[in-house]
């Protein structure tokens, strides 16, 4: 059985392989004894070796040993978490936060604690995995609209039954395509439909807003989406996930959350590792101005190239190819010129939409940017995608 799955998604070019690194995430990286240009890191700021950041991570471990133990509600709550939740409520503006180990945790418990069985729930087409798998395990009734197409999520709506607990959900960036969930028009069908909303802004945390607080921040929707989720392994450069809101609601997913309740906590280090970036992220504005600056730089530049880019306004720049075969062929070419950006395929994208995502951070120099420029025109040309 195993076999026969790996032949058939070999057939199709879809099988997928680990590829070792030599060194910690950055601009460049050390694969196969060289040097080579990352373009695929999510790490947008640049934290995840940020001396401030490793220093943390170092302390909290020394003092608070490698593991956590167990959940925390089963053997205490040690002070790195209670500390990262302080700032991250702080950071966000909300009364109260709540930690996960991962993002996925997050969503496949918190959204089986806000609707169940008898509930009905509505998510955008792109929206992550752990999104969807969340939305499923609720055992709520799950309606898919197509991708920020309001008018078809209004159609859908208007079909409920009136009273019925409805709750809508969607990325706040779409992590495939770089763009922007509409925040005020959805909250606007929510209210008028008398829905809730939860945000997924994995990717806006650390990057959209003025002050770096995400994207419910960025289209000033603070009062009207008052829980939000968000990871701490992107431009936090750490580990885990978070939920901030108003301190009943947090109560209450503390109570409710099996991805909580049952699962250890995250260690004392990746805890204190984020409350430092944190803290990074809001003294030192200038690394998110960086990074606008060189996505702009590289969006210009890859558009100029000719490719066929993705509708996206945020630092991850998706060339879209379609077919797996030639994605995998463009990837392999890339790498072969010292740029690392693999290809993405099915099922993560959807069929014939295959893609490079391309990701910028804030660590990247305008050599490396016209160096990885160059080499995207070398392999596109010699793929024929140029």
């Amino acid at each position: 059985m195993f076999e026969d799955y790996l032949a058939d998604l070999a057939a199709k070019h879809l099988t997928r392989r680990l590829l070792p690194v030599d060194s910690g995430t950055g601009p460049v990286v050390r694969m196969n004894g060289r040097d080579v240009l990352l373009f695929a890191s999510n790490d947008y700021l640049g934290l995840a070796n940020h001396p401030d950041v490793v220093a943390a991570a170092v302390r909290a471990t020394q003092a608070y040993g490698a593991g956590s133990g167990a959940a925390r509600l089963v053997s205490g709550s040690l002070p790195p978490h209670q500390d990262l939740e302080q700032a991250l409520a702080q950071f966000k503006g909300t009364e109260s936060a709540l930690t996960f180990g991962s993002g996925y945790l997050a969503n496949v418990g918190i959204i089986p604690a806000l609707i169940g069985r008898g509930g009905l729930v509505f998510a955008d087409r792109l929206c992550h995995a752990s999104v969807l798998d969340g939305c499923r395990l609720s055992g709520a009734d799950l309606r898919i609209y197509r991708h920020n197409d309001l008018q078809h999520l209004a159609a859908l709506l208007g079909k409920r039954r009136k009273a019925r607990q409805t709750l809508i959900v969607t990325d706040g960036v779409f992590s495939m395509d770089g763009d922007l969930a509409p925040l005020p028009d959805l909250a606007a069908l929510a209210e008028s439909y008398e829905a809730e909303i939860y945000v997924d802004d994995a990717h806006g945390t650390g990057v959209m807003g003025t002050q770096g607080r995400g994207t419910v921040e960025h289209f000033r929707m603070e009062r009207r989406i008052p829980l939000q989720m968000g990871t701490l392994s992107k431009a936090l450069g750490s580990s885990g996930a978070f939920v901030v809101g108003p301190e009943p609601s947090i109560h209450y997913l503390m109570n409710r959350c099996r991805s909580f309740m049952f699962a250890t906590a995250p260690p004392p280090g990746t805890a204190a590792a984020a409350a430092a970036a944190i803290e990074i992220v809001r003294r030192e504005p200038e690394r998110r101005h960086r990074l606008w600056k060189n996505r702009e730089r590289l969006f210009t530049g890859l558009r100029q190239l000719g490719f066929t880019l993705a509708p996206s306004v945020t630092p991850i720049i998706p060339i879209v190819v379609g077919a797996a075969e030639t994605a995998v062929k463009f990837a392999e070419r890339l790498l072969a010129n010292d740029v690392f950006a693999p290809a993405v395929r099915p099922p993560t994208v959807p069929a014939d939409t295959s893609r490079l995502r391309v990701t910028v951070t804030s660590e990247h120099t305008t050599a490396h940017i016209d160096q990885a420029l160059a080499a995207f025109k070398q392999a596109g040309a010699s793929t024929g995608i140029l």
